[in-house]
């Protein structure tokens, strides 16, 4: 269990004057997609085991907000999942992943919860975790309903980039980059480093603003490491309303793919043939 070494982070960083802290995926357990060695530590929001009560004592304390990856357990169900407290030490949202990861699908039930967003300090922030990040549909999903902020949890490790770098961007930032550009929503990743059991993460957390420039990092790929950044959320009504009638919200063709994702699209031919 985490208590310890994530309280001290979520401590230190609201003491460098962060009001928000993101945690990596699984923060409270480390990253372990097994099911026998998570049921005993999986934590319940309804009855909070030692590391939620922990979180929500240090954001309570120190009044700083915490989003954080956790093993929930509901019933005999696992979740991979994230949790939003505010500054006021209060649970107010959670975030099941949705897009289970390799052996994780062995381990936990795929997430039921949908794509929330919490009002945390008046920024509308929506949360995804990790593998999430390779469904473009998820995130902008929450841009179109109003997400400022999307905080991603992450124990990203090789196999998406076909050479990992020793220090600098990988495929992952890449992909951060673009997505946060696409939907003018600033993206934090928080990431996992080192070693658990035998996964190696490739660190290199980072914090990418509506215009997809990179505002933190990469940090350190083998060692903890924090960085405190700040966000001006009213960059992202300037990203969203360029001029020259430049507004990809606005100009989306919702009379063609609808306006949700999942849509099918009946031509006008169609419905003439159907009518």
């Amino acid at each position: 269990m985490n208590a310890v070494t994530t309280s001290a982070a979520i401590e230190r960083c609201a003491k460098e004057g962060s009001t928000l802290v993101v945690l990596p995926e699984l923060a409270a357990t480390g990253y372990i997609p097994d099911r026998g060695a998570l049921e005993p530590i999986a934590e319940s929001v309804v009855d909070p085991g030692p590391v939620l009560s922990a979180w929500v004592e240090a954001a309570k304390t120190r009044q700083v907000a915490v989003i954080g990856g956790f093993a929930e357990r509901e019933g005999d169900n696992l979740y991979n999942s994230a949790v939003t407290i505010d500054a006021s030490g209060k649970i107010i949202s959670i975030y099941r992943k949705l897009h289970l990861f390799g052996r994780e699908r062995e381990c936990f039930e795929p997430g039921d919860l949908g794509l929330p967003i919490a009002n945390v300090s008046g920024v509308a922030v929506g949360v995804l975790v990790c593998y999430d990040l390779r469904f473009p549909e998820a995130m902008r999903i929450m841009a179109l309903r109003g997400a400022e902020v999307i905080a991603v949890p992450t124990a990203w490790v090789s196999g998406f980039d076909k050479k990992v770098p020793a220090t600098g961007r990988i495929g992952q930032i890449d992909g951060v980059i673009v997505q946060a550009n696409l939907n003018q929503v600033f993206v934090v990743c928080a990431d996992t480093v080192g070693f658990v059991s035998d996964n190696a993460f490739l660190g290199r957390s980072v914090a990418v603003n509506p215009f997809g420039e990179i505002i933190a990092g990469p940090l350190s790929p083998d060692q903890e490491e924090s960085s405190i950044v700040e966000i001006d959320v009213t960059e992202v009504s300037a990203a969203r309303q360029r001029g020259l009638g430049i507004d990809p919200f606005a100009n989306r063709r919702t009379d063609v793919y609808g306006a949700e994702l999942g849509y099918k699209y009946v031509s006008p031919r169609e419905k003439k043939e159907k009518s």
